[in-house]
């Protein structure tokens, strides 16, 4: 078999098969950082039931919203990546 055709082959083939997996991994990587961001909404939800006006209790709350919108934020940019990729 010549070199050219297995080239020819794998220049058809690859990016059939290299953008819908680009796709699918952001999407993984995207429900992955929802999940850390509905167990960070879980950890806002009792420091806000415990929070009884110290310090310490405010910097739990502020870190568990700040934890929560930072990995919303990646959850959801990365399936509008993989959107954006897919219609691509």
């Amino acid at each position: 078999m010549k070199p050219g055709i297995v080239n020819k082959f794998l220049g058809h083939i690859l990016p059939g098969v290299v953008r819908p997996m680009h796709a699918l991994w952001n999407e993984v990587i995207g429900f992955f950082f929802l999940i850390l961001a509905a167990y960070f909404a879980a950890s806002v939800w009792g420091s806000v039931r415990r929070f009884d006006g110290s310090g310490e209790s405010i910097l739990r709350a502020m870190g568990s919203v700040g934890f929560t919108v930072l990995f919303a934020y990646f959850g959801i940019s990365s399936f509008l990546k993989a959107r954006k990729i897919s219609r691509s």
